[in-house]
């Protein structure tokens, strides 16, 4: 049998026959169960998927906005910190942002640079580390250019 790539690609990522032929517009019965059973997988397990990480979380929980930020959809603190649980942990949309987009977490609070307070998209967000540099850079600037350059 002759197995289409996208549906094995599928079925080793755990998804259900059914969710594969949606996704893939193609038939369960005719496709999907037997590649399934030419390659030996077991029947996807039923219910919810958890998620394999905190920034995998992250992503179910942002939407888009129309002038290009993300805002947060998820649990908000009593004081208004937007974050999730995973793995016994609490973790804030803005550490996961600045986590997804620099590939390290933050020095100390990660923060929103660019402009509005509610947005949590990856690259939005700077450290103490990027905002000691900034300040490196401005006084150096003004430094260079005088005061008010």
């Amino acid at each position: 049998m002759n197995v289409r790539a996208d549906v094995v690609e599928l079925l080793h990522a755990g998804y259900s026959d059914r969710a594969i032929a949606r996704q893939l517009g193609v038939d369960v019965k005719a496709t999907v169960a037997p590649a399934r059973l030419a390659l030996g997988l077991p029947k996807a397990k039923s219910g919810k998927k958890a998620a394999a990480t905190a920034e995998d979380l992250f992503w179910r929980r942002v939407q888009p906005t129309d002038d290009g930020h993300m805002t947060w959809d998820g649990y908000h603190t009593k004081d208004g910190v937007p974050g999730l649980k995973h793995g016994g942990r609490f973790h804030t949309a803005n550490r996961l942002a600045y986590r997804i987009a620099k590939g390290r977490d933050p020095e100390g609070y990660a923060l929103p640079s660019c402009g509005r307070d509610d947005c949590v998209k990856p690259g939005h967000h700077t450290d103490r580390a990027d905002r000691q540099a900034e300040k490196r850079v401005d006084a150096l600037y003004a430094g260079i250019f005088g005061p008010d350059a």
